[in-house]
């Protein structure tokens, strides 16, 4: 499992577990600044963290002994949270390798069936039939971008983030937020959207399942890259003007 974790889980990893010793380094100070002995005939103002401790009443003991229970508590609690909430799922969520529940041939039937893509709602992706020789330069083929006769579109918009639903009369992914438009493969096509959609690597076993792996996205090609040809095959569902409007003010 470790072998699995991405850069940003390590740098995840990392962060929880300085925090963590920073805690452990808090406690063992306050309780070392309380155990010491002060030595004998020591004079002059006393340093309690890093010197010499000063000579302490059962009160101001038990008050420091609580202190360091605090510190450790919180900063330990701090780095659970933060761990908690920024590792991403690895079990079948977004963040992590999610093994769809049916095979590439079942996937496929259905996008042909119901002429939408096929959408996972927790990996937060699309998968969408292509055809491999389309593929020419091998831009997507060469970096596991394709399986199984699938791709994996990640359903966020490159412009400002917002979902993007796909459009069943023009057969194209339409942003509801600005227009931008991408063909069915997500290729960028209209609107002020930087490039094509970003994407996941996904692989198929020999039982034909697909695996389409959310903790690294890769960016999508660039503005000019059509390498299907698909044209709108019907009504676009977000208005063209308002796509080239959004453009003009960027």
């Amino acid at each position: 499992m470790l072998a699995a974790l991405t850069k940003v889980q390590w740098v995840i990893v990392g962060l929880a577990v300085a925090i963590g010793l920073a805690g452990l380094a808090l406690m063992a100070v306050n309780v070392l600044a309380i155990i010491r002995p002060r030595p004998a005939g020591e004079q002059g103002p006393s340093q309690p963290l890093f010197g010499p401790p000063q000579q302490l009443t059962r009160r101001r003991f038990f008050g420091r002994l609580m202190n360091a229970g605090f510190g450790l508590s919180f900063t330990t609690g701090i780095g659970l949270s933060s761990l908690a909430f920024l590792w991403p799922s690895v079990s079948g969520g977004f963040g992590g390798r999610i093994r769809l529940p049916i095979d590439a041939n079942e996937i496929k039937a259905q996008i042909r069936a119901t002429k939408l893509p096929f959408y996972y709602a927790p990996g937060r992706f699309y998968l969408v039939e292509y055809d491999s020789s389309d593929d020419t330069s091998g831009l997507y083929t060469e970096n596991s971008l394709v399986a199984g006769g699938l791709m994996a579109l990640y359903q966020r918009c490159v412009h400002l983030g917002c979902r993007v639903p796909f459009c069943e009369t023009s057969q194209w992914f339409e942003c509801p937020c600005h227009g931008s438009k991408y063909n069915r493969a997500g290729e960028y096509r209209a609107g002020p959207a930087p490039r094509s959609l970003d994407r996941f690597p996904l692989e198929a076993d020999a039982d034909g399942f697909i695996t389409v792996d959310t903790g690294i996205i890769e960016t999508g090609p660039p503005r000019g890259t059509n390498t299907t040809g698909q044209d709108p095959e019907g009504a676009f569902c977000v208005d063209p003007n308002a796509a080239t409007e959004a453009e003009e003010e960027h």
